[in-house]
């Protein structure tokens, strides 16, 4: 107790002079109860000036013959080393030493400061890990487990070797006597990148025998990492399925959970139906947190089966029907959503299911997406007409919100469908003199619109979404309120808005954050690069910002110089980020710029904003401003980092008087056609395509002679263009030999963009393509970027 004292209260005390004496008494002294304790707490209030004090008793304690004061040294030295790696790092051979020990914490925590010390050095940590795994010279079932994460780490970096000596090590670890060590080679393996079933299948097997552990741990961790196999490897897990069938029945919960979910995904067609009346039985002792789990295993195994689409979508149903939250029925409303989308034959029942759905939903937020849903999906059935009485029954009964979501719904329907239109107008005539101001002006906006018989003003307004980014809306408005004159807005100045991630599910068992229902306005990485662009002297005169391209290395991760290159896209202008860090921890480099070159025509530097000073393991930022060709559109740029370099002492960061200018080169930096391209969605590409007309259209055909699949042609098309796949007509059928391709994007300077590719697979594959676009030079640029 009075050790714990002495580490809590070092840092009140001004003066610990006196206490590390006695301290350093008691760390030397015979009694062995009171040197472990003793060395933790010295090392705990110890600042750098006095480490090197202590450093003969730490290392001697390093390998002292008593385990206690031995692991307390290494664990503490692992502290020390937080603060004082230098020092630590001279303790290497004692800690080399303490790993031979026949205790198995010294053994485990020195190979832990092993590690720490060179964790920085891939080829001395792959020597590390070979020595030891050689002849199996760790017996700490620790440290073993240790060894495995070390082992795997390299061979992770290795790009996954098999052949290697420690493969092997993990693979014998398979065989160890503690189960500790056998769950951990076993999660190794499958972890491994581009593992093959025939290297899964000995992990797989000893994770069958775990599942029929009397300890609920080994069963839990074992179906965990199962279910893990089952999303890369299903047929590798298959030969559990006995095995885990028996632990549906399980008491725990968490493992009866895990073990369906896992059957899902490795079940074939014909057991969907058992596996379908196995669920409901137990479905109602599981938490919200649980069914959302088994919801997300469902949507999985219908896309795999769409045949099964009526069995699944049922048992959706009848959960959607039972008491729940508001994430358990978001996630069966988001998965039926998904299905509606995937497996166009579950269209007309799962909208069946949802229409019921918001008869009895006390949820506005789930309402208002089910409507959004209906007037989306609704009007391309085969017989939209019987959703009609569902939605204008939540504009009679729904709150505000609902009842203007149930408005626009309606209007959607009148604009796609020309024979309910005379209906439509009727209902939103009586949507006009609703109480809520919001309702009452969307039905009248909407009911003057579909009186005018205009399909263009219907596909623009009704049919169209406002696809800008809401946070570059603001900053654009803003700006337009600062700017005198009577010019109009152009809402081509605003950057659309691009696809952003969706949040990961929560974990099961974690608590929803408060208020998660409502929805919020994030600012994308784009938002972001265009504030930060916007303060950067010399580019605020190039215009908004139209795209930001992802980050791309330009060095090895190991080098002494990392370089990450951003591509930023104006109206006329190119602006190339180089994200710099200098990993030399004795130089300081000075007025960093990056030297660009390229042989196509018309492409010129125009300036080049340098980064003053880029110190030790600090990013800092130069930037390359070019000109845009208005010739050549893509472009391939060499690269050469240029900087002032002075020596600079290591532990003070202080640099010398004199300098020299050095270079190191960088790979090439690639524009193409994708970095002059947004992609841009169209809920209505036919409307959208008579739009734009044929006035500025331009079609070609070519052979594509090295794609041998519909699928990967679609999938190349789509990377090259950088455009959006509109209408889901990038998932190609199965058994096709032909395909059309739907895509829209805004070329730089707002200009839209739409393309029809008919794809034929023969001989490689031949596709005809017909572009359009509000400007003739953009049509023959996007057909003629292809060939």
């Amino acid at each position: 107790m009075v050790y714990l004292a002495i580490k809590e209260m070092a840092n009140i005390s001004e003066d610990v002079i006196i206490v590390t004496s006695s301290l350093t008494k008691d760390m030397t002294g015979k009694e062995d109860s009171f040197r472990g304790p003793a060395i933790r707490a010295l090392c705990r209030i110890t600042d750098a000036s006095m480490v090197q004090s202590i450093e003969r008793y730490m290392k001697q304690s390093i390998v002292d013959k008593n385990a206690g004061v031995a692991s307390s040294a290494i664990s503490s030295a692992l502290q020390l080393a937080q603060t004082n790696p230098d020092l630590v790092k001279r303790w290497i051979n004692e800690a080399q030493e303490a790993v031979n020990s026949d205790n198995y914490m010294v053994q485990y925590h020195a190979l832990g400061l092993i590690y720490h010390i060179r964790g920085s050095d891939r080829l001395a940590v792959s020597k590390l890990a070979t020595k030891l795994s050689h002849r199996h010279q760790v017996r700490s079932p620790h440290a073993c487990c240790l060894l495995i994460r070390i082992a795997f780490k390299v061979l992770q970096d290795d790009d996954g070797d098999r052949n290697s000596t420690l493969f092997e090590y993990i693979e014998s670890c398979l065989r160890h006597k503690n189960e500790m060590v056998i769950y951990e080679a076993a999660h190794a393996i499958v972890n491994m990148p581009r593992v093959t079933g025939k290297e899964l299948a000995p992990a797989v097997s000893v994770l069958q025998l775990f599942c029929s552990s009397p300890k609920p741990t080994l069963r839990f961790a074992a179906v965990r990492t199962l279910n893990k196999v089952a999303m890369s490897h299903p047929a590798a897990v298959t030969a559990c399925n006995l095995d885990l069938e028996n632990l549906i029945t399980d008491s725990n919960r968490s493992i009866a959970t895990l073990a369906i979910t896992t059957l899902l995904k490795t079940g074939s067609e014909g057991s969907i139906d058992r596996l379908m009346k196995q669920i409901t039985s137990f479905m109602a002792d599981l938490s919200d947190e649980f069914k959302v789990v088994v919801v997300q295993s469902i949507q999985s195994l219908c896309i795999k089966f769409p045949k099964k689409h009526a069995v699944l979508m049922n048992f959706l149903a009848s959960m959607l029907r039972e008491e729940g939250g508001f994430e358990y029925k978001r996630a069966i409303v988001d998965t039926m959503i998904t299905i509606i989308e995937d497996n166009p034959d579950a269209k007309d029942v799962a909208l069946a299911h949802l229409c019921e759905f918001i008869e009895d939903c006390e949820h506005t937020t789930l309402s208002t997406k089910v409507l959004h849903i209906l007037g989306r999906e609704g009007p391309k059935t085969s017989q939209p007409s019987r959703y009609i009485r569902f939605i204008y029954n939540r504009v009679i009964l729904e709150n505000a919100a609902v009842r203007a979501a149930a408005v626009a719904a309606l209007a959607r329907f009148g604009a796609h469908c020309e024979e309910l239109r005379p209906s439509i107008l009727v209902l939103l005539s009586r949507s006009m003199l609703d109480q809520d101001d919001e309702v009452r002006d969307r039905a009248t906006t909407y009911y003057n619109i579909l009186n005018k018989d205009n399909p263009s003003l219907y596909n623009q307004i009704i049919l169209g979404s406002l696809n800008v980014s809401i946070v570059g809306l603001e900053r654009a408005l803003h700006a337009y309120t600062l700017e005198p004159g009577d010019k109009p807005f152009d809402m081509r100045t605003v950057p659309i808005a691009v696809e952003t991630r969706e949040p990961a599910a929560p974990a099961p068992g974690a608590v929803p954050a408060a208020g998660g229902s409502e929805a919020q306005v994030v600012a994308t990485q784009q938002d972001v690069y265009a504030e930060q662009l916007a303060g950067v002297p010399g580019l605020s005169g190039l215009g908004p910002l139209f795209k930001s391209s992802e980050r791309s290395q330009l060095t090895e991760a190991e080098t002494e110089y990392t370089v990450q290159c951003v591509k930023h896209t104006y109206k006329q202008h190119v602006v190339l980020q180089f994200d710099c860090t200098n990993t030399l921890n004795d130089q300081m480099l000075e007025n960093v710029t990056v030297a660009v070159d390229t042989e196509e025509e018309g492409w010129r530097v125009l300036g080049v904003v340098a980064c003053p000073v880029l110190s030790y393991n600090k990013p800092a930022s130069t930037y390359t401003i070019l000109a845009i060709s208005e010739s050549e559109f893509t472009a391939t740029f060499t690269c050469t980092l240029k900087f002032l370099v002075r020596d600079c002492d290591p532990t003070t960061g202080e640099p010398d008087d004199d300098g020299y200018n050095d270079e190191y080169p960088l790979d090439d930096v690639f524009l193409g056609i994708y970095d002059h391209m947004q992609r841009a969605t169209k809920p209505h590409f036919l409307g959208a395509w008579e739009q734009l007309g044929e006035r500025n259209e331009c079609e070609d055909t070519y052979v594509i002679g090295h794609v041998k699949s519909l699928t990967e042609a679609v999938k190349n098309i789509v990377s090259f263009l950088g455009m959006q796949p509109c209408e889901r007509t990038d998932k190609v059928p199965d058994g096709r030999s032909s395909h059309t391709l739907l895509l829209a994007g805004q070329f730089r300077g707002g200009v839209d963009v739409m393309m029809r590719a008919k794809l034929a697979l023969s001989d490689g594959v031949t596709m005809q393509i017909t572009v359009r676009s509000t400007e003739p030079a953009v049509s023959a640029i996007i057909a003629g970027s292809i060939g």
